[in-house]
């Protein structure tokens, strides 16, 4: 590596830091500000308000990589640029070309680093959170209708009262039906515990059994009950698509389309998990237009400006997409995609007028 490439290296990595830890402050401040309003409720106090901040954090850096990376290359090229040390390396003879090759290195580490942090830290950091949050506050995961929680699991349809944070489950009902959509049992459970890799262990269970016009009920003090469903596919519950790891996302998907059932926002969400590390390229690219000049003071805040309001709408822009392709039914890959193509043109479009001028 160059004298100038480690030079750039050093000044950009530094203030994509310092960006993305004033970013973190500030949604720190604004989540336990959030927060404050459930202190002393249920038992929930301000430590659990804390720590619940603190393991959303890794999914906080994830999410405002990309935008940190536009905020603080643009504000290391706009620092050189008013030192007049764009100008000396343009004039040695680096080519955009050359200036955007370095600092794609950036981008790269950037990118590395936001894969990781999505695919192995931030998902079980926001499954824990959430996790912490219930047991402290006495909640549970989801009930998703008046009557509980509905999975479909092949020809058995269950239905689970409370699914508690540990993925235990309290008031179980399982419908079994046979290859002709008749119902062959009901089986009632007072609670379940999954025994990896048996399956779950209902407790208290009563089980009506329909044989033709004949109907029978047993009782059982215990239940081995063997399952597609798993805790992994609960945990589903605590964590949204876009921070689920790409491994559990693959495995639900899969559950869901064996079972007939729409895929549409997983998929999204796989295909961004792929994507939305990349954008650090792009991001990149966006801010290099900025470091052509020789603006002061003034031009400087009103460039930084200018990139916290280009970070704000790609942000939005990625949600925005992501939800009219559930609404629409637009190809998964298009959805994911099209942020950051958008942004690219664009950049690809400043790029070619600083050329010119």
């Amino acid at each position: 590596m160059k004298i100038y490439q480690r030079y750039l290296l050093r000044e950009t990595m530094a203030s994509v830091l310092l960006v993305l830890v004033a970013f973190l402050a500030l949604f720190g401040f604004f989540d336990m500000i959030a927060e404050l309003k459930d202190v002393g409720r249920n038992g929930y106090q301000l430590q659990h308000a804390l720590a619940y901040v603190l393991l959303r954090l890794p999914g906080r850096v994830y999410e405002l990589m990309p935008v940190a990376v536009l905020i603080g290359t643009l504000y290391a090229l706009t620092t050189l640029a008013r030192h007049s040390e764009i100008t000396v390396l343009r004039v040695s003879g680096l080519s955009t070309r050359g200036l955007l090759g370095s600092l794609f290195i950036v981008a790269g580490l950037a990118a590395v680093t936001t894969f990781l942090i999505g695919e192995f830290v931030a998902p079980p950091a926001e499954r824990a959170a959430n996790q912490q949050r219930l047991k402290a506050s006495g909640g549970i995961v989801a009930q998703e209708f008046r009557t509980g929680l509905w999975v479909k699991d092949e020809r058995t349809f269950v239905n689970v009262r409370t699914v508690l944070p540990d993925a235990g489950l309290r008031g179980v009902r399982i419908y079994e039906f046979d290859e002709q959509a008749r119902l062959r049992s009901v089986s009632e459970a007072e609670a379940g515990e999954y025994k990896a890799p048996a399956g779950w262990q209902l407790t208290g269970v009563v089980q009506t059994i329909l044989d033709g016009d004949r109907a029978r009920v047993e009782k059982k003090p215990q239940m081995l009950w063997s399952s597609a469903l798993s805790p992994d596919i609960l945990s589903v519950l605590l964590v949204v698509p876009e921070r689920m790891s790409f491994a559990h996302l693959t495995a639900y998907i899969h559950h869901l389309a064996e079972n007939h059932q729409k895929t549409q926002r997983y998929e999204i969400a796989l295909w961004k998990k792929i994507i939305y590390p990349l954008a650090a390229f792009v991001m990149v690219a966006l801010a290099l237009p900025f470091g052509y000049g020789h603006d002061r003071v003034g031009g400087v805040s009103l460039k930084i400006f200018a990139g916290v309001m280009i970070g704000i709408f790609f942000h939005m822009l990625n949600g925005l997409f992501s939800s009219l392709g559930v609404i629409n039914n637009w190809p998964p890959l298009s959805s994911a995609i099209a942020p950051s193509a958008l942004f690219l043109l664009a950049a690809m479009a400043m790029l070619a007028w600083s050329e010119r001028r």
